[in-house]
C-alpha cells in the first residue's frame, strides 16, 4: 500500500473515530454522561434502617375533599391538586406536541409521584414511605397565587410529640415561564423537622414532554443538570431504572431534554442536601427523569423558596433572568441559561450558520429552502478549495500509469519506491493531502449544524416539504411501522438518507479515478472500499439524523457532484487544446523569406 493511500486511510479513520466520539458523547442519550466526582451510582438506592421519628397527619385536619385549581396565564396553563399541594399539570400553550396536544411538563404523573410533591425526610426515605398523599387545606390568595397547608406531628426518638403545619404556596405571573414555590414550616421554636440528617425531599416532575419513544426517537433524550458556582453546568444521562446521588453543594439542578427544561432554582442553596437522579420506571414503562432535592434538618420556623422554570430551552427566554430589569420577577443571575448545549469551537460557526439561515428565511419564509440556499453559498465560498482538491485528483489520475510503473519497478524495495513516487508527485505538482481535504472541510460544517437542530430551539419544528419533511429538527418519514422494528434503523422508513447514500457514491464515483486510466492494484482497490463503505456507514449512523443535517450534507454532495463534472469538462476542452497545439507545432512557424535578388 503506497503513502497516498495509508495517509487517506489514517485521515478517514480519524474522522469515523471524530464522528463515533462525537456520536457517543452527544448523539446517543441512553449512555452514561460526564461522570460527576463524588457521586454513588447504583441500580436502587440503598435501603437504610428506619429512624426512630415518625411524622403522622394531625387527626384535626383529615378529611377533607380532594379538589383541583387551575391558572391560565399568556404562556401556561397549569392544574393544581390539594392532594399533596402539588402540579399535575403544567401545558405550555405557546408550543405544541405532535401527540399528546399541547406539550405538557408535568408528565407521567401517578397517584405516588406528583411533581413539586414533598415526602418527610431524605431522597431515601421518599423511596421507602413515598410522598405525601394527604389532602390540604386550600386558599386562594388571588388569580396567580395558591396556598396549601396541613398539620402533621412528628414523634422522636425520646417520645416526645411535635406538632408543625407544613405550608406550600405557588405564585404565578403573566408572561413567565418562571414561578415561585415557598416551603413553609410553622412550629415551635424547639420543636426540630429531623428524618435521617433532613427536613424533607422536593421533587421536580416525574418526566417532562413532549412524550417521546426512546426506541423511535434516539435523538430526543432527557438530561439530568447541576449548576455549581464553580463551573459549568454537569450534565449526565442515565441509564433506564438507574439511580445517581450527588452530594455536593449546587446552585441549581433540574431535567432537560432535546427542547425543553424543568429546573429547580433554590433560593437559599447553603440549606440544601444531597440531589437523588431517577430514571425509575412508572407503571406504564414509561422512564421518568426526576430530581429529588433533599433540604437540611432544621429546628424551629422557616421558609424555602424556590423558583421553578418549566419552559422552552430558547436564550433569549433563560437570558432575562441575570438580569433584574429584563424579568417580572426582578431576579438577577441565576444563570440558567447554563443548560444549554453548546458546542465549544465551534459555537461561533454555529452562530454565522444560524444567522445565514435567519436572513434567507426573512426573504424566503421555508428553513428547508434557507438550508439550501446556506449550502451553496459555502460551497460557492469553499471553492477555490475544493477545486485544488478536484485538480489534484485528476492529476493523480494523468500520472497513475507511472505510479503503477513505479509500483511493478520497486515492489522489492519500498524505500526507492517511497521515494520516486514523492519525486514523481513533486515534479507533476499533486499534493496526496489535497484528496483528504473536503473530509476535513465538511467535519466542522457537519456537526455545527447538527447541533443547529438540535440546540436551537428556533428550528424546533421548521418546515420544509408538508407531508414529507414538516421538521427538519428529525428525521424525515415515508412510512411508521407500528409493531416492528428494523435493525440498526428503527421503525421508520426514511427516504432522505437513501437520496443521501445515492449523492454521497455517485461524487466518489465521479471523484475517483476513471477506469480507462487505471488498473486494478491493491490501493486502488483499497480506495474504492473505501468509497462505497464509508457512505453506507454513514447512513446507519445518521439514518435517524435531523433531516436539516441530511439535506445539508446531500445538496453539499449534488454540488461536490457538478463541480466535478464541471471541472472535468474544462480538463478535457484543456487537453484537446493542448493536444492541438503540439499537432500544429509540428509545421515550422517560421518560413524565411526568400531574398530580393538586386540588379
Amino acid at each position: 500500500m503506497d503513502k497516498r493511500t495509508i495517509w487517506a486511510v489514517l485521515v478517514s479513520c480519524v474522522i469515523l473515530i471524530g464522528f463515533m466520539a462525537i456520536q457517543n458523547k452527544f448523539f446517543a442519550p441512553k449512555q452514561n454522561g460526564t461522570e460527576v466526582t463524588s457521586e454513588t451510582t447504583a441500580e436502587q438506592p440503598a435501603a437504610e434502617t428506619p429512624a426512630e421519628p415518625t411524622v403522622l397527619v394531625s387527626k384535626s385536619s383529615k378529611n377533607i375533599p380532594e379538589q383541583t385549581y387551575e391558572i391560565t396565564t399568556d404562556k401556561i396553563h397549569v392544574v393544581l391538586t390539594n392532594k399533596g399541594g402539588d402540579l399535575v399539570k403544567y401545558e405550555l400553550l405557546e408550543f405544541d406536541d405532535k401527540e399528546e396536544g399541547k406539550v405538557q411538563m408535568v408528565d407521567s404523573v401517578e397517584e405516588t409521584n406528583r411533581a413539586c410533591s414533598i415526602s418527610f425526610g431524605n431522597a431515601n426515605d421518599s423511596f421507602e414511605n413515598g410522598i405525601i398523599n394527604e389532602t390540604f387545606n386550600a386558599k386562594k390568595i388571588d388569580d396567580l397565587t395558591y396556598v396549601f397547608e396541613k398539620e402533621f406531628s412528628m414523634k422522636d426518638a425520646e417520645g416526645k410529640t411535635n406538632n408543625f403545619v407544613l405550608q406550600k404556596k405557588y405564585t404565578f405571573k403573566e408572561g413567565e415561564y418562571l414561578f415561585k414555590l415557598d416551603v413553609s414550616v410553622i412550629a415551635d421554636e424547639n420543636s426540630t423537622l429531623n428524618l435521617h440528617d433532613s427536613a424533607y425531599t422536593l421533587r421536580s416532575a416525574p418526566q417532562i414532554g413532549p412524550h417521546y419513544n426512546s426506541k423511535r426517537d434516539r435523538y430526543e433524550n432527557r438530561t439530568l443538570i447541576i449548576f455549581t458556582d464553580k463551573e459549568k453546568a454537569k450534565k449526565n444521562t442515565l441509564k433506564d431504572n438507574q439511580y445517581k446521588v450527588y452530594d455536593k453543594k449546587y446552585l441549581w439542578t433540574g431535567v432537560t431534554g432535546k427542547y425543553f427544561a424543568f429546573l429547580i432554582v433554590p433560593q437559599n442553596s447553603t440549606e440544601m442536601g444531597d440531589i437523588l437522579f431517577s430514571k425509575a420506571f412508572d407503571s406504564t414503562q414509561y422512564a421518568n427523569a426526576q430530581a429529588m432535592l433533599s433540604r437540611n434538618a432544621s429546628t424551629g420556623s422557616f421558609t424555602d423558596s424556590y423558583y421553578v422554570y418549566a419552559g422552552p430551552k430558547v436564550l433569549k427566554v433563560l437570558k432575562t433572568y441575570n438580569n433584574a430589569e429584563k424579568n417580572g420577577w426582578g431576579v438577577t443571575q441565576l444563570k440558567i441559561d447554563d443548560c444549554l448545549n453548546t458546542s465549544g469551537l465551534l459555537s461561533w460557526l454555529e452562530v454565522a450558520m444560524k444567522w445565514i439561515m435567519e436572513v434567507i428565511y426573512k426573504v424566503i419564509p421555508n428553513w428547508g429552502v434557507a438550508i439550501i440556499i446556506m449550502t451553496l453559498l459555502l460551497r460557492f465560498a469553499l471553492f477555490p478549495l475544493t477545486k485544488k482538491s478536484s485538480e489534484s485528483s485528476l492529476k493523480m489520475q494523468e500520472v497513475q500509469p507511472k505510479v503503477q510503473e513505479i509500483q511493478t519497478k520497486y515492489k522489492d524495495n519500498p524505500e526507492k519506491m517511497n521515494a520516486e513516487m514523492q519525486k514523481l508527485y513533486k515534479e507533476n505538482g499533486y499534493n496526496p493531502m489535497m484528496g483528504c481535504l473536503p473530509l476535513l472541510i465538511q467535519f466542522p460544517l457537519l456537526i455545527a449544524m447538527y447541533n443547529l437542530f438540535n440546540n436551537y430551539f428556533e428550528f424546533r419544528g421548521a418546515m420544509f416539504i408538508p407531508g414529507w419533511i414538516p421538521d427538519l429538527s428529525v428525521g424525515d418519514t415515508v412510512y411508521s411501522f407500528k409493531k416492528f422494528s428494523m435493525p440498526l434503523l428503527g421503525t421508520e422508513i426514511r427516504l432522505l438518507p437513501v437520496i443521501y447514500l445515492a449523492s454521497q457514491i455517485l461524487t466518489g464515483v465521479f471523484t475517483g479515478n476513471d477506469g480507462a486510466t487505471t488498473a486494478a492494484n491493491q490501493s486502488q482497490k483499497s480506495m474504492k472500499i473505501m468509497m462505497y463503505v464509508m457512505p453506507v456507514m454513514f447512513f446507519f449512523m445518521f439514518y435517524n439524523a435531523p433531516s436539516g443535517l441530511i439535506l445539508y450534507w446531500t445538496i453539499s454532495n449534488i454540488f461536490s457532484l457538478f463541480q466535478q463534472l464541471f471541472l472535468k469538462s474544462m480538463k478535457k476542452k484543456k487537453d484537446a487544446k493542448k493536444a492541438l497545439e503540439a499537432q500544429n507545432k509540428k509545421v515550422p512557424d517560421f518560413v524565411p523569406k526568400k531574398k530580393k535578388r538586386t540588379r
